[in-house]
């Protein structure tokens, strides 16, 4: 018996530093080549990533390799895919005001255009009827920027003009969100229309609902302000 184990420690010590040891086969391809499955029955819990790497296998060769975590995240990250409802336009020239049918009493939808957004899908957006279309179900960040001619001029508060945000949906108009434009009165002197304002929300939206932004109370508004008039907006799905 000594003999024989004698001849193993032999024959170990003898293998070359480069050999390759197999465990359930007889052609390992890696310093370690296990055919099987691995058990591990203490491992270590750490609190944060940083300082280790994660180790992960090859599908088609089956080798183990370690791999930064950040390679993961950039990973998951791309594979979720953009936000494809994202869109913003920002307009600050040529600003007309447009009345449909649809529109209730007083509300008139700013002309904004495809080709005046600053980032999102064109197909979003379309020119016919200056709405924005909802790509799919869910509920949405909602932002409305509005500022009337220089911002601030003498003006009284009749019909209380401001902003608002127009849903069409299957042919049914609702406005579903506005805000007035402020004002102050100096005694003895004149009011002032603060005309600027500004809608930020979530509101839940179904596919194909088209959305309008314009001003409420524009009965109240003088055409020849709108020269100098900035409007912008921006729109994504934040959830199912």
């Amino acid at each position: 018996m000594k003999t024989k184990i004698y001849n193993l420690l032999l024959a170990l010590f003898t293998l070359p530093a480069f050999s390759q040891v197999g465990i359930n086969t007889a052609n390992p391809s890696a310093t370690l080549d296990v055919n099987g499955t691995l058990k591990v029955r203490d491992t270590q819990m750490i609190p944060a990533l940083p300082g280790y790497t994660i180790m992960v296998v090859n599908d088609g060769t089956f080798q183990v390799a370690k791999v930064d975590p950040q390679l993961i995240i950039d990973a998951a990250t791309a594979a979720a895919g953009v936000n494809t409802s994202v869109y913003a336009a920002k307009k600050t020239t040529g600003i007309t005001l447009i009345s449909l049918g649809l529109f209730p009493t007083g509300f008139r939808a700013v002309n904004f255009l495809a080709s005046e957004r600053t980032v999102g899908s064109a197909a979003l957006f379309s020119d016919t009827d200056n709405t924005y279309t909802i790509p799919s179900n869910g509920v949405y960040q909602v932002g409305f920027t509005f500022r009337y001619g220089a911002g601030l001029q003498a003006a009284l508060l009749t019909n209380t003009p401001g902003i608002g945000i127009f849903r069409n949906r299957a042919g049914v108009g609702t406005l579903i969100d506005s805000r007035v434009f402020s004002g102050i009165t100096i005694p003895l002197v004149l009011s002032l229309t603060i005309s600027e304002s500004t809608i930020n929300s979530l509101y839940t939206f179904q596919a194909g609902d088209k959305i309008s932004f314009g001003l409420t109370g524009s009965s109240a508004l003088e055409a020849g302000l709108l020269g100098t008039s900035i409007g912008s907006f921006h729109i994504h799905k934040v959830s199912n």
